[in-house]
C-alpha cells in the first residue's frame, strides 16, 4: 500500500478518453460513482461545494476562488484536473497538496471498496482514473474537515463524477468546441452537457459569451428556476492589462493577478463574483481585502507562466485547443515585435485535437517550431505534426524527447523567447525538467 504502488496502478488504467480499436468506449454514469461513494460513507455530503464547468478557464477560476477563500481564513479544498507533474496536485487543502502517504491510503480505500462492489454485483466495472481520483478527493476533504470544496469538472458536466455534489454555486466559464466526440459537435450541444451542473433553485455565475452558449444556459436556467449572477461588474475596461480597480462588497479593490493574459480577466471576474455570492448569501467571511489578497496570491502554474533560463525567456502555457491557442496568441501580442531575439515554439498535442486549426493559429508566429513526443496513448503522430507544420510553410524539427526539444530550443533561442504549449502532458514534462535543472543549477538548459 505504498504511494509508488498507487501511482503504478493508476497509470495502468486505460485513460477514459482513449478507446482501443474494436472496443466500445467507456460509458459514464452518476449512478455508479454514487454507489461507490455510498459505500465509502458519502464523503461528498460532509461539506458544501462550488462546482465549475466550462471548456477553458475553469482551472484558473477554481484556483483563484480557492486562493480568495484561503485568504479569507476559510479551510477550503481544491480539486482540479489534469495535473502537470504529479497527481497529488489535483487535491489540495488550503495551499497544501495531498501527501504521498494520504494519497496512497485514499487510493487503496477506494480501490478495495470498488473491487468488493464489483464482486458483489453492485458495480458493473471498476471506477475510471478520474472517478477514482474524485472519490479520493472527497474522502480527503471530508477527513480534513474542509469548510467548502471548489471542484473543477473534468469533462462536460452532466455525467462528470464531480456532479454528484449539490453545489452552493454553479460556475460556467467560457465554452468552445472541444471533446466533440463525447460532448457533441456544436456549441449548443456542448453547453447543454455543461449546463448539467445547474440545480433547481440554484445559482449560476457566468459571463456573456458565444450566443449559442448564452441561449442554452438561459433556457436551462429558466427551466430550473436558477438565479443568474453576471460577473460583468468585475471586468476591467477594455485595454487594461493589470492593476485595475473594481468595486466588490461595497468597497474598491485593486486587481493584481499573477495570471497574465486578457482572457484571465474573465476567470478572475468569475471568481470574484462567486466569492461575493458566498459572502452575501452563504455567510462565508469573505471581505474586499481578502478578495484582493487572494487574487494576488493565486498560484496556477503552466498558464502563461514566465520563467527566465539563461538569456532566454520561456513561457509555458497549456493551450490545448483552438480557443486556448487564440488566448495564447493574444497573450504573446507584442513580444515578437520586440528586440528579444527569435521566437521558438515547442509543441505537441493529442490526436483528437484539431491540429490543423491550432497550427494555423500558432505556428506562423514563430521563427522555429520544435515538436516533442509526449507519453499518452492519445498523442498525435509525429508525421501528422510535421505535415501540419508544412501546411503553414514552417520548417519544423522533430525531437526525440522533451529533454532534447528543450536543449534544441535553448541552442536556437539565444536571447529570444521559447514557448512550450499544445498539451498538458508536454508542459508538465517540460516544466518538471526545467525546474529540476533550475534547482540543481546545472545542466545544459541553464
Amino acid at each position: 500500500m505504498t504511494y509508488t504502488a498507487a501511482i503504478d496502478e493508476l497509470n495502468a488504467m486505460v485513460p477514459e478518453l482513449f478507446t482501443r480499436p474494436g472496443q466500445p468506449r467507456r460509458k459514464f454514469s452518476l449512478e455508479e460513482i454514487g454507489v461507490l461513494l455510498g459505500a465509502l460513507g458519502d464523503p461528498q455530503s460532509r461539506f458544501p461545494s462550488v462546482l465549475i464547468a466550462g471548456t477553458n478557464g475553469k482551472g484558473s477560476t477554481a484556483a483563484t476562488l480557492a486562493s480568495i477563500l484561503d485568504q479569507s481564513g476559510v479551510r477550503a479544498g481544491l480539486y482540479t484536473s489534469p495535473h502537470l507533474e504529479r497527481p497529488n496536485e489535483r487535491v489540495r487543502v488550503g495551499r497544501v497538496e495531498i501527501s504521498d502517504e494520504a494519497f496512497a491510503r485514499r487510493y487503496f480505500m477506494v480501490h478495495d471498496t470498488a473491487q468488493q462492489l464489483v464482486l458483489a454485483g453492485k458495480l458493473s466495472q471498476l471506477p475510471s482514473f478520474f472517478e477514482t481520483l474524485t472519490a479520493m478527493a472527497f474522502l480527503h476533504f471530508a477527513e480534513a474537515g474542509v469548510e467548502i470544496a471548489v471542484l473543477e469538472v473534468g469533462m462536460g458536466g452532466r455525467l462528470d463524477a464531480t456532479n454528484v455534489v449539490h453545489p452552493l454555486l454553479s460556475i460556467v466559464t467560457d465554452i468552445s468546441l472541444d471533446h466533440t466526440e463525447w460532448l457533441g459537435s456544436t456549441i449548443a450541444a456542448i453547453t447543454r452537457e455543461k449546463a448539467g451542473i445547474l440545480r433547481r433553485g440554484g445559482t449560476l455565475v457566468t459571463l456573456l459569451q458565444h450566443p449559442d452558449a448564452n441561449q442554452v444556459l438561459g433556457e436551462v436556467a429558466t427551466a430550473l428556476d436558477v438565479r443568474g449572477v453576471s460577473a460583468t461588474a468585475y471586468m476591467p475596461p477594455i485595454g487594461i492589462a493589470a492593476g485595475y480597480e473594481i468595486e466588490v462588497l461595497g468597497a474598491p479593490i485593486v486587481v493584481e493577478s499573477p495570471l497574465t493574459g486578457a482572457h484571465q480577466h474573465r476567470n478572475v471576474a468569475l471568481a470574484v463574483a462567486a466569492a461575493a455570492e458566498l459572502a452575501e448569501h452563504h455567510g462565508f467571511p469573505v471581505t474586499p481585502a481578502s478578495i484582493a489578497a487572494g487574487i494576488h496570491r493565486t498560484s496556477w502554474p503552466g498558464r502563461m507562466e514566465h520563467i527566465r533560463i539563461g538569456a532566454a525567456e520561456w513561457i509555458l502555457d497549456v493551450a490545448h485547443n483552438p480557443a486556448g491557442a487564440w488566448a495564447l496568441r493574444a497573450g504573446l501580442r507584442g513580444i515578437g515585435d520586440s528586440d528579444r531575439g527569435p521566437m521558438t515554439l515547442i509543441f505537441s498535442c493529442l490526436r483528437d485535437k484539431p491540429l490543423a486549426e491550432m497550427a494555423q493559429i500558432l505556428f506562423p508566429l514563430f521563427d522555429q517550431v520544435i515538436f516533442a513526443p509526449i507519453h499518452s496513448a492519445r498523442a498525435a503522430a509525429m508525421a501528422d505534426l510535421m505535415a501540419a507544420a508544412a501546411s503553414t510553410g514552417i520548417a519544423a524539427v522533430a525531437a526525440q524527447s522533451v529533454a532534447e526539444a528543450l536543449n534544441l530550443a535553448k541552442e536556437r533561442a539565444g536571447e529570444g523567447v521559447v514557448v512550450v504549449s499544445g498539451s498538458v502532458y508536454l508542459v508538465g514534462d517540460a516544466r518538471s525538467l526545467i525546474m529540476a535543472q533550475r534547482i540543481e543549477n546545472k545542466g545544459v538548459i541553464l
